[in-house]
C-alpha cells in the first residue's frame, strides 16, 4: 500500500509505502475511531436522558399511580354499596312475591278453585318456538332496569289481585246473605204456610210459617248471614230469634228451648243460633220458620228448596 503525501507549498510531493501489518492497523484506526466516538456520544446522551427522568418524571409517576389507586378504591367502595342496595332491593321484591303468592293461595281458597289449577308454590311454565332477532334490534337492558320492570309488574299484579279479592269477598258477602237452606240439620216438615186445622181449637187457621219437627236440644241454624234484632221470648212464639240480612230480607225462629245469641250480634250462615224446644204456643219440639220481605211475611218453601250459591 502506497500513501502520497502533498505538500502546501510549490507543489510538493512525498509518497510512503506500507507493508501489510501497517495496512491492517492504519484501517483499524480509520474505522474504529468515528464509531468509538459515536459511541461515547449516544452513552452520554443516554445518561443524561435518564438522569432526567429520574429527576423530573419520578415523582409525578408515582402522584399519578397513587391518585390512580384511590379512584379504584373509591370506585371498589361505590361498586359495594350499589351491590348493596341491589341485594336489599332484591330482598324486597322476593317479600312482596311471598305476599302475592300468599294471597293468591287465599283467593284459590276463596274461589273453591281447583289447587292443581293456581299452584302459587311454583314457577309459572312457559315456552314456544325460537325467533332469530339481528343483533342491532337488541337491547340489553342494565340490571337496576329490570328490577324496576319487575317491581312494576309486581304492582300491576297486586292491584289485579287486590281487585280480584275484594271481587271475590262481594260474591262471597252476597252468598252468605243469600237466602237457602233448612234452620235445622236433622228434621221433617211437619206443618206447610198458609191456611190449615188448628192444633188447639181445630178451627181454620193461617200458619206464617213452615213448621220442622226435629229432635229436643238439637241446633236451630241461620239460613243465611245477618245481624240479630231479637233474641227473647215473644207472645205465643216462645223463645224466638230474629236475624236481619238486609236487602229487606228477616228470619224469625221460634218455639226454642235456649238462645245461644243475643241482639247485635252478626250471625254467618249455617250458624247455631238456639236448640230445638217446644215453648209458646207448641204442642211439641220443633221449629218455626219465618221469612219476612219488605215487612211482609211470604212462603219459605221457595227459599227452603232453592240451591245455594
Amino acid at each position: 500500500m502506497r500513501i502520497i503525501i502533498v505538500g502546501k507549498r510549490y507543489g510538493s510531493t512525498r509518497s510512503i509505502n506500507l507493508s501489510g501489518w501497517a495496512r491492517v492497523l492504519l484501517s483499524a484506526c480509520l474505522v474504529g475511531v468515528p464509531i468509538g466516538i459515536g459511541s461515547a456520544t449516544f452513552m452520554a446522551f443516554q445518561n443524561a436522558s435518564d438522569d432526567m427522568l429520574d429527576r423530573d418524571s419520578r415523582e409525578t409517576w408515582v402522584k399519578t399511580l397513587d391518585q390512580q389507586a384511590l379512584e379504584v378504591e373509591e370506585a371498589r367502595r361505590e361498586a359495594e354499596k350499589k351491590l348493596a342496595a341491589l341485594t336489599l332491593r332484591t330482598a324486597e321484591l322476593q317479600a312482596r312475591l311471598v305476599r302475592l303468592d300468599a294471597l293468591g293461595e287465599r283467593l284459590t281458597t276463596m274461589a273453591k278453585l281447583d289447587s292443581g289449577e293456581f299452584d302459587f308454590s311454583r314457577v309459572p311454565a312457559v315456552g314456544g318456538p325460537q325467533a332469530s332477532i339481528e343483533p342491532r334490534d337488541t337491547h340489553s337492558p342494565s340490571l337496576i332496569e329490570m328490577l324496576d320492570e319487575l317491581a312494576y309488574q309486581i304492582d300491576d299484579r297486586q292491584q289485579q289481585l287486590e281487585t280480584l279479592e275484594a271481587l271475590l269477598a262481594d260474591r262471597k258477602l252476597q252468598n252468605d246473605i243469600f237466602l237457602a237452606g233448612r234452620p235445622i240439620k236433622k228434621g221433617w216438615m211437619s206443618s206447610r204456610f198458609g191456611r190449615r186445622t188448628d192444633p188447639f181449637t181445630g178451627g181454620a187457621d193461617w200458619h206464617p210459617g213452615v213448621d220442622f219437627a226435629a229432635k229436643e236440644g238439637s241446633e236451630v241454624i241461620a239460613v243465611a248471614a245477618g245481624v240479630v234484632t231479637w233474641a227473647d221470648d215473644r207472645y205465643q212464639y216462645g223463645k224466638m230469634v230474629e236475624v236481619n240480612h238486609g236487602n229487606g230480607f228477616a228470619t224469625r225462629y221460634a218455639h226454642c228451648k235456649s238462645l245461644l245469641v243475643k241482639p247485635g250480634d252478626i250471625v254467618k250462615k249455617g250458624q247455631a243460633i238456639g236448640l230445638v224446644g217446644s215453648t209458646g204456643r207448641s204442642t211439641g219440639p220443633h221449629v218455626h220458620f219465618e221469612v219476612h220481605k219488605n215487612g211482609r211475611v211470604v212462603d219459605p218453601a221457595s227459599y227452603i228448596h232453592r240451591a245455594s250459591r
